[in-house]
């Protein structure tokens, strides 16, 4: 994009909460469907080509309560080219149709017919589906705590596309522990779906055919490695403001980005009171002047106006001291604390959140020592694996149902990895650095320091963790409360597709090989 962009002259949108279009005491029923359509992301951009849940960029929100079992049926009503570049050497794409979707629920503990698993796909109209496919209608029964989810396309192949183009919303489960700490609500409880995008300057997506230095012989389109964008849009507006009164507010944030991690501040100083993470309210508040948020993870934080009347606070974006000059990422969005206090602030900063039971007293039934390796393929393009191994290669993840195992990521890579698993919520217990180029040389581990436990905000339930680079992180899972095909995977969206994600087999007891 040539021209540069004004920031923070369009207002935050709100995302809608989608309504049942039949509620009674025997189900709620939701019908969503995925279109094109354009909307402006910015004053001085034109409308811009995307597709969305329900004609909406990001999503409606999804709101229910613990224990509210809902039904979606997820309509595929796009249309049958896309608009973004398709590799069509990866996945035997070529011989699949060019649009296909298929919704996750991330976060959620659901049926595998029901989780969005990879080939479960379908074209418009249910024309054609993935050998995978088993229902148009999706049923999530939200018997886990409240906790902020999302619910994004998991289309094999091709689902960094379809969520660059639009295909993301957020996914909010209730309940009765949340509403008794009196934290603030309402119209103080705000949504922020943050994600990066580049455009043309007509205001269309831009997203490039090729890596930045492409061989010769690479095929066009041909895969990235990553992607990072040039300016930051939250809940559908690029740079946005919103209006605050000097009181006390709740954000649920998720990094919807795919490939960039946020790191976080305020340019006022101010701190952030996290209240939850990934599986909903931590054990306690913990206070942090910043915040690094990886690709799929979600905070759920206060922040405090009570003494910014009248000034100007600024979500930043720190970009590190080796930042290029003229990159704007620094800026994520602004509030002006400029409306009049309505009433009396009453809302809380609870000390105490939750009771969360310690998964380290349950007996281990398997420890998985997991590798994130670099690879080439034929063609000498990068290539991400898992424990060396493709998405094609058999299942080798198949623990048992109701038992307990910890999951060791081994990156011997040179970046970060959000990992993440389907179907559970896990607990990190620490990371411990080793010599990456004594690994690069000889393929040995040797520690270079000692295993450190996880940062204050990690201390509770999380279904993505940070695996950095030369580290291990280990997480301890209990794998429930259904059997069926999972899968796990790096929520960098450009090595999902390319080949960073694995089959997973939660099986019956006493099955294991």
């Amino acid at each position: 994009m040539n021209k540069k962009l004004k920031k923070f002259v369009d207002a935050l949108p709100i995302p809608e909460t989608l309504k049942p279009l039949r509620k009674n005491k025997h189900e709620t029923y939701y019908e969503v469907q995925m279109t094109e359509f354009h909307q402006k992301l910015h004053r001085d951009l034109g409308p811009t080509r995307l597709w969305g849940y329900n004609g909406q960029f990001p999503g409606p929100v999804i709101d229910v309560n613990q224990g509210e079992p809902i039904y979606v049926k997820w309509e595929n009503k796009l249309p049958a080219k896309h608009f973004l570049p398709i590799d069509k050497t990866l996945h035997n794409l070529d011989k699949l149709p060019d649009v296909r979707t298929v919704t996750h629920l991330h976060g959620g503990e659901t049926r595998p017919d029901s989780d969005g698993y990879p080939e479960a796909w379908f074209t418009r109209n249910y024309r054609d589906k993935g050998p995978h496919f088993k229902t148009e209608t999706y049923h999530y029964l939200n018997q886990q705590q409240g906790a902020t989810l999302w619910y994004h396309d998991h289309a094999m192949g091709i689902t960094r596309l379809n969520i660059y183009a639009g295909l993301a919303g957020m996914y909010i489960i209730r309940d009765e522990q949340e509403e008794r700490l009196n934290l603030p609500s309402g119209d103080y409880e705000i949504p922020l779906i943050i994600m990066d995008r580049s455009f043309h300057d007509n205001g269309e997506l831009l997203y490039p055919q090729q890596p930045d230095d492409p061989q010769e012989n690479w095929p066009n389109p041909s895969i990235r490695p990553f992607f990072i964008g040039e300016a930051n849009v939250v809940n559908g507006k690029i740079w946005p403001y919103v209006e605050v009164e000097p009181r006390k507010y709740r954000f649920r944030i998720l990094n919807a980005a795919n490939t960039r991690a946020y790191q976080l501040f305020l340019d006022s100083g101010q701190s952030f009171y996290q209240i939850g993470s990934d599986g909903g309210l931590m054990r306690r508040t913990v206070k942090l002047e910043s915040l690094a948020i990886e690709p799929a993870e979600r905070f759920d934080v206060i922040i405090d106006f009570s003494g910014h009347d009248g000034e100007t606070v600024i979500l930043k974006n720190d970009l590190g001291s080796n930042a290029d000059p003229e990159d704007e990422t620094d800026d994520v969005m602004q509030f002006n604390v400029t409306l009049p206090l309505t009433s009396k602030d009453r809302s809380s900063i609870p000390r105490y959140l939750r009771r969360i039971p310690s998964l380290s007293e349950n007996k281990v039934r398997r420890i998985r020592n997991l590798k994130l390796v670099g690879s080439t393929d034929k063609l000498g393009r990068p290539m991400l694996l898992l424990d060396n191994k493709k998405w094609l290669d058999p299942v080798t993840e198949t623990p048992e149902l109701g038992s307990t195992e910890i999951w060791s990521f081994i990156n011997c890579t040179n970046f970060t990895h959000p990992i993440h698993i389907h179907l559970i919520q896990f607990q990190v217990i620490d990371r411990q650095p080793f010599d990456l180029d004594q690994y690069n040389q000889d393929g040995s581990i040797v520690f270079t320091g000692s295993a450190k436990p996880p940062n204050s905000n990690e201390k509770s339930w999380k279904d993505t963790v940070a695996a950095p680079s030369g580290q291990i992180t280990r997480v301890i899972v209990r794998f429930g409360p259904f059997t069926g095909d999972y899968v796990w995977h790096c929520h960098i969206l450009e090595h999902e597709d390319y080949d960073m994600m694995r089959p997973m087999k939660v099986i019956e007891k006493d099955k294991q090989e």
